[in-house]
């Protein structure tokens, strides 16, 4: 396949002239344009979709296309500034566009529906144009600044998809919040591409790799800690804002205050899938730094935290809210565990199945117009094609087996509970796995809990009930559901039933997810001497595809290259069966609670009563940051800056450099009256004057005056000699 602007350019271009022609025409289009918004998306997944099949093809993880273009150029002389852009597309970034432009297609078309006639119709589909673009922007940069830059157009759009209804007043402080929060991630990420760009000369990721590979990163500090570590730290920091984990998870919960196809494509396809992105790009650096560790600490406690909130939620969205914290946390400690492969599977397999659950929750809310689980029950009855969906997605979530749940996360956990018993790593990960198998044991019961509350049982609200109307199969409502629940089955990406090659039924070649993405740390070396090609319109590249070569799955387990196979593939099996009975555990006491009513509720409110109330203040982080760290914290702070400005530097720069100009003004204004204007040069044209007179007296022409004067000096000339 040739790689030139015609061929890549469109992935990317295509939803944003999209946005373009919305922003100044839509409202003359017919629909208001909507139909232009899901045109450009469709027209990415295709060309998405012919580079996936490419690199599909080739079935080797040696295969890369990078090309680049000069963006401006400020060199003079000997002064070199210049700065490239350029697209890096791998195995991992074909998955990737291919996954965007799927589900984005699919919440485009789903959004004609749930949102039509509303007022801001339009321009819903003008942000979400932008937002898709953005996030492909992202996935086919090749270096940290023009990420970045797309970083933040996603940051602005959610900004404004999040507080869409900025009529309500919650809605507006939701927008702010998440634009906040993340910024602090933000600053962060700015300041590990400024320490990269100090010491490699630019942030390129091929040159980033290059420059681990050859040790350029050794030797280097900033303010006494490795470069490495400083900007692993950084750039993962980042991550954190964006992909909502602790301590910056704050944020996510109150972005359902967005429309629910927003909520779909922040919680799947783009938003907090754009951090986890970020790190599986820096993961060789996240290695040499040493910050593997720490990346797999916060990851478990965000996966386990964020799913002990969705037990005690009754808000629907707000319960897949705190699923995506959770599973994202999932894939953080899969890369803080070295299990590259699985994290991003999850990553993969959580936007389709995630996807789906907010676009079901979406049909759910349209059809009743509540979002209180409480309130609902019985919906199967008449949502029978959104009940089917939202199953297959919960059992995806939950880890049951056949569903790519399963085989994503049980890798992630196979990986961890190798590293924390078998690799020869100590304590040092023992938490982080302990608390990803607590988690895999809360998931099943939140979510099975969502769906028993919501569509089993007898309807809690008659009237909620009844206002339910039949659900027929429609093309924008419920057939992108549909076609989202079948590729939660574990098959399409394992090979195998099971995910564990048990049961294979179309081949091994099918194991293409596990064969093609590989990190980087393994193959680092072919990017010390490579060349960059310059994008253009004909393909100069005539590098072969390498040869088909099968795979042989290792943990990219950061450090010491895993020798003890055997070991590795008994941890996965134990992984595997152990999640096994914790699902089926879970999802049994979750049916003997809301469906046989055997256990009650209640029981477990009075008995952890103090961790309830915990878990109702979302474990007071709110409260810590807006309440101590801002009102009491910075706002003091920001306080006593304001009683700095105004009463010493604009009471005495400012305005007491008034008063000093007013005395210089009064002082140089009578130096001008009096000494220049008066003195200066009133008193040059009196003094001439004066000689003028005193000289028509002298020069009078009578010569009994000039007689009178001679006699007069000479009277003087004899009186002085005398």
């Amino acid at each position: 396949m040739d790689y030139t602007i015609l061929s890549i350019a469109p992935i990317f271009l295509a939803p944003f002239t999209a946005f373009v022609i919305n922003a100044f025409f839509g409202k003359k289009l017919p629909r208001q344009g909507d139909w232009v918004s899901v045109l450009g998306i469709g027209i990415a997944f295709l060309f998405a979709f012919r580079i996936f099949i490419d690199f599909y093809s080739t079935y080797s993880t040696e295969y890369y296309i990078h090309k680049y273009f000069t963006w401006f150029d400020l060199s003079y002389g000997e002064n070199l500034f210049k700065i490239d852009l350029g697209i890096y597309i791998d195995n991992m970034g074909a998955i990737m566009l291919l996954m965007v432009t799927g589900v984005a297609f699919f919440i485009h078309l789903f959004s004609t529906w749930y949102m039509w006639g509303d007022v801001r119709y339009g321009k819903f589909f003008t942000l979400m144009s932008l937002f898709t673009s953005g996030m492909l922007g992202l996935v086919l940069s090749d270096n940290l600044l023009s990420m970045f830059i797309f970083w933040e157009i996603m940051g602005f759009c959610s900004y404004s998809l999040i507080g869409f209804y900025f009529e309500k007043e919650k809605a507006g402080y939701a927008s702010i919040k998440a634009f906040m929060t993340t910024r602090v991630g933000d600053v962060f990420f700015l300041l590990g591409i400024l320490a990269i760009w100090h010491t490699v000369g630019n942030v390129s990721l091929p040159d980033i790799y290059a420059a681990i590979a050859n040790g350029s990163f050794e030797g280097h500090t900033v303010i006494g800690i490795s470069l490495a570590t400083f900007a692993g730290f950084c750039i993962f920091c980042g991550t954190i804002g964006k992909s909502a984990q602790f301590p910056l998870q704050v944020w996510l919960p109150d972005a359902m205050m967005g429309p629910t196809p927003c909520s779909a494509l922040i919680h799947a396809a783009t938003m907090v899938a754009a951090g986890v992105y970020l790190s599986l790009r820096m993961y060789p650096l996240m290695v040499a730094g040493g910050l593997t560790p720490f990346i797999a600490m916060i990851g478990g406690i965000t996966a386990f935290g964020a799913a002990t909130i969705a037990l005690i939620q009754t808000d629907l969205k707000a319960v897949l809210a705190y699923s995506t914290i959770s599973q994202l946390g999932y894939m953080v400690l899969g890369v803080g565990v070295g299990a590259y492969n699985a994290a991003f599977m999850h990553l993969i397999t959580h936007a389709v199945f995630k996807a789906c659950l907010f676009l079901s929750a979406g049909s759910v809310i349209h059809s009743v117009h509540t979002q209180e689980m409480p309130e609902m029950g019985g919906l199967r009855h008449k949502l029978k094609f959104t009940w089917i969906a939202m199953w297959c997605c919960t059992l995806a979530i939950s880890g049951v087996p056949f569903f790519s749940g399963f085989v994503s996360k049980d890798r992630i956990l196979g990986d961890a509970l190798y590293v924390a018993l078998h690799a020869g790593q100590g304590f040092t990960y023992m938490i982080p796995a302990a608390l990803g198998f607590i988690g895999a044991f809360l998931t099943p019961f939140y979510m099975c809990r969502m769906m028993f509350l919501t569509f089993h049982g007898k309807p809690r609200d008659q009237h909620v009930y009844d206002h339910c109307h039949a659900e027929h199969l429609k093309i924008n409502q419920n057939v992108p559901l549909l076609i989202l629940s079948i590729f939660t089955l574990g098959v399409f990406f394992s090979g195998s039933l099971t995910g564990q090659g048990f049961v294979k039924i179309f081949g091994s070649k099918n194991e293409w997810f596990k064969v093609l993405v590989a990190s980087p740390t393994e193959s680092l070396d072919k990017f010390a001497y490579y060349t960059r090609e310059e994008l253009g319109w004909s393909d100069t590249n005539e590098k072969e595809k390498p040869e088909h070569s099968e795979y042989e799955h290792q943990s990219g387990f950061a450090g010491p290259n895993h020798e003890n196979h055997e070991g590795l593939h008994h941890a996965h099996v134990e992984g595997a069966f152990g999640s096994i009975i914790i699902v089926a555990c879970s999802i049994f006491f979750a049916f003997l609670m809301y469906i046989r009513r055997s256990i009650d509720p209640a029981r477990f409110v009075n008995m952890f009563s103090v961790w309830v109330k915990a878990l109702k203040n979302k474990y007071y982080f709110d409260h810590l940051y807006i309440d101590v760290i801002i009102q009491k914290g910075l706002l003091k702070f920001n306080n006593a800056l304001a009683w700095f400005d105004m009463g010493i530097y604009d009471r005495f720069a400012i305005d007491g450099w008034e008063a000093v100009s007013r005395v210089g003004y009064k002082s140089s204004n009578w130096f001008d009256r009096i000494v220049v204007d008066k003195i200066g040069v009133d008193g040059t044209a009196v003094a001439t004057n004066i000689f003028n007179i005193v000289l028509r007296l002298i020069q009078s022409g009578k010569i009994q005056t000039y007689f009178i004067v001679l006699i007069f000096m000479l009277v003087t000339f004899v009186a002085v000699l005398t």
